[in-house]
């Protein structure tokens, strides 16, 4: 089944467009950017820009999941955890609790970040904006890798053993097509969001 479902992933390469496939190989590389200058303007380590937005993004569009890392950020500095914790953010209220444990713990490395961020996909998605070497499944990374949209809600669990071979098949088919692992998932998530008029 694992040949198959590397081929699923690259028949969705095959339908990205060119602009897809450039947004797709620049989007980790721009979200880094994005939190190196969130780090500057409020005066934080980087790794808890990264560990803020990664925390905030389940459920949340991106631009709206910047927007909400920004504001969170502000409040924080400006009046510390209970200031942050009034802020409103489009996300569940435990992820909005770990990026203010992220704030509060002073961490300055991506590992002391992970170690806070409970759950793979955070913790993959943390990794790919830092520029580590990971692959972010989440469930629309599942429905490409199984060749058929399913509702987010009805996405069975993606347990250990899954999760690992989902990521080898994604690790293939990025080499097959010459691109790494992490541009590999976000050039096909452009394609997937454009061809089913997913929004999150």
């Amino acid at each position: 089944m694992t040949r198959s479902n590397i081929d699923n992933i690259k028949a969705v390469y095959q339908l990205a467009t060119l602009t897809e496939q450039q947004d797709g190989i620049t989007w980790y590389p721009a979200a880094k950017a994005i939190a190196a200058n969130l780090a500057e303007r409020y005066g934080i380590p980087a790794a808890q820009a990264v560990g803020v937005i990664a925390a905030l993004s389940p459920r949340n569009r991106w631009e709206r999941n910047v927007q909400d890392a920004d504001s969170l950020i502000s409040a924080y500095v400006a009046g510390g955890a209970e200031q942050a914790r009034l802020t409103k953010v489009c996300t569940f209220s435990a992820n909005k609790a770990k990026a203010i444990k992220i704030l509060e713990s002073g961490l300055e490395t991506i590992p002391s970040a992970l170690e806070i961020l409970s759950g793979p996909k955070l913790r993959e998605f943390t990794s790919c904006i830092a520029g580590l070497p990971d692959v972010c499944i989440d469930g629309h990374a599942f429905c490409i890798w199984q060749g058929e949209r399913t509702n987010l809600a009805d996405v069975p669990s993606i347990g250990v053993r899954l999760r690992r071979q989902i990521k080898a098949d994604y690790i293939t088919a990025a080499d097959e097509l010459g691109i790494t692992p992490s541009a590999c998932q976000a050039i096909t998530w452009c394609a997937w969001r454009r061809i089913h008029g997913v929004t999150k």
